[in-house]
């Protein structure tokens, strides 16, 4: 079955349980267990750790003050977390160890389907705030090493971000895309500040780099060492676009980094999830403290600017929580 079906079904499905499990309410003192099926929890939002990416990320500087924001707003002791991004921020919500995290879609999709880095271990009870901004697959190479296109990534030592985390499943699925597999090169599993320090130092010929733009740590690349940004574009994007509904065209726009010209690319939906043992009264609080205070969101990142209530739910992957629903309908939102 085409993946835009599969995730078109799973998310009436899942939107299906979540109505049922708000319309019975209820639920332990402690709120339901979201991998076990339970109710959309009782849990007030007195402690909200929010589980972004590597902190030369975009996700740690969103997350960071969105973390100041709650914190200020609703009485809440809150923390940022730093981690390997979205495959172990999957984990930290079903484990109990976060109450927000920043994912993209492709890791959601998997962890619901049980695939990938989820494999035979699905995770049911994600549940979106919302779609907050793209994030794009960027491949860059040192000047010096010569690569131009996807192809020539093969015998270069290419950093393909930490195990499980999303830069890494985009790795995977680029290189695949174009008939290749990390046989055909020597993978390392770095952060982006590790990553590039690497590719300043010579040692890394590439790196994967999925995130908003522009990425810090690419920035800071640029100042000593000069890079360019590789191309996805030909037979293995058509191939991406067609096999993955959550991929959609991107480009990294001239200047961003050393280049002059418009590179193509692919990028994909973040979202910000909750636990579903967050109550709906706490996840509404959450909701209208973050997007009553855009402005200050927006101000974190240049990738940050393109959250906006209209674009709360384009490229969801999962069911929105009642409280945030709640939120954007207050608001006006279209949410069909």
């Amino acid at each position: 079955m085409p993946l835009r079906n599969q995730t078109l079904r799973l998310g009436g499905a899942l939107a299906a349980s979540a109505l049922l499990l708000t319309a019975c309410g209820g639920g332990s003192e402690e709120g339901g267990n979201a991998e076990g099926g339970g109710d959309v929890g009782d849990m007030d939002a007195e402690f909200i750790t929010i589980a972004t990416g590597g902190s030369s990320g975009v996700y740690y500087q969103v997350g960071a003050t969105m973390a100041d924001i709650l914190a200020e707003t609703i009485d809440a002791d809150t923390s940022v977390q730093a981690t390997g991004a979205s495959a172990e921020n999957i984990n930290m919500i079903s484990d109990g160890d976060a109450e927000l995290a920043f994912t993209m879609g492709d890791a959601t999709v998997q962890a619901v389907e049980g695939t990938g880095p989820f494999e035979d271990d699905p995770r049911e009870g994600l549940l979106a705030i919302a779609a907050l901004y793209p994030n794009t697959v960027q491949l860059v190479a040192t000047a010096d090493s010569g690569i131009e296109s996807v192809e020539d990534l093969a015998g270069a030592n290419v950093a393909v971000g930490d195990v499980g985390s999303g830069v890494e499943l985009n790795a995977q699925m680029v290189l695949d895309a174009y008939g290749m597999s990390y046989e055909d090169l020597n993978e390392d599993y770095l952060s982006y500040a590790e990553a590039t320090d690497q590719m300043a130092n010579g040692h890394i010929d590439a790196a994967f780099v999925t995130s908003g733009l522009p990425n810090p740590a690419l920035t800071e690349l640029g100042t000593s060492t000069d890079f360019v940004v590789v191309p996805i574009d030909g037979e293995g994007a058509e191939n991406l676009l067609t096999d993955y509904d959550f991929f959609a065209e991107d480009v990294v726009p001239g200047g961003t980094y050393l280049q002059e010209e418009d590179v193509p690319t692919v990028g994909v939906t973040n979202h910000l999830i909750a636990t579903a043992d967050l109550s709906e009264d706490a996840v509404y609080e959450i909701t209208a403290a973050l997007f009553d205070n855009l402005d200050r969101i927006h101000g974190s990142h240049a990738a940050a600017e393109q959250i906006t209530l209209e674009t709360v739910t384009e490229g969801l992957v999962v069911p929105m929580h009642p409280g945030a629903e709640r939120y954007f309908e207050e608001q006006g939102v279209s949410l069909d």
